[in-house]
């Protein structure tokens, strides 16, 4: 699964509803496996199209306008009719600002239906092959046998990592622990 799928799934906000249609959709057509490769295209073309990203987050477009560059884009970048069609469809009810959170959301949805938990992994360095998968074995004698690694860089939690997985954060990091010494220190003066 793609890495944008970090979002979480909410069945009764827009995003959650237009996910779920999408969904089942795409399973009454018997095409789920395809669609869900396709959504990951979108996202990767979304990100790397300027002229798709100015149209999704220009809100002052003509809808019917808006609604044949995004069709268009996507039957010219060899998108099936199924998704042609949704993105038309959302283009019409003038959503297309939330086109991208959408997809994230239905990514989101297959994940909770195939019962794969996403775990974001924040590393200060990349992990090594050994690590990832000390790591995933960690996660599996926790409970997260399906579990997708998201790694994530960032050179403020000095080393250690943070995972997040739904709701719960596991905080390890160096910069974390250090700020706690802090404040031992401070309540010890």
């Amino acid at each position: 699964m793609a890495a944008s799928a970090a979002s979480t799934f909410t069945a009764n906000d827009l995003k959650g509803r237009y996910a779920t249609a999408l969904y089942e959709l795409a399973e009454e057509e018997r095409v789920l496996n395809e669609v869900i490769d396709e959504v990951e295209n979108l996202l990767n073309t979304i990100n790397e199209s300027d002229l798709l990203r100015g149209v999704l987050n220009n809100p002052s477009f003509d809808t019917a306008q808006s609604r044949e560059i995004v069709v268009g884009t996507l039957k010219q970048a060899g998108f099936s009719q199924l998704l042609q069609n949704f993105a038309g469809v959302v283009a019409n009810n003038r959503r297309l600002g939330n086109l991208k959170a959408i997809l994230l959301s239905f990514l989101a949805l297959v994940n909770l239906r195939r019962g794969l938990v996403t775990a974001e992994v924040v590393t200060a360095h990349p992990l090594t092959d050994k690590q990832h998968a000390q790591l995933k074995d960690r996660l599996a004698q926790a409970g997260y046998n399906k579990v997708n690694i998201q790694e994530r860089i960032d050179t403020k939690i000095l080393g250690g990592f943070v995972i997040r997985i739904g709701a719960q954060l596991f905080d390890a990091s160096l910069k974390t622990r250090l700020n706690r010494l802090h404040n031992v220190m401070k309540g010890a003066a």
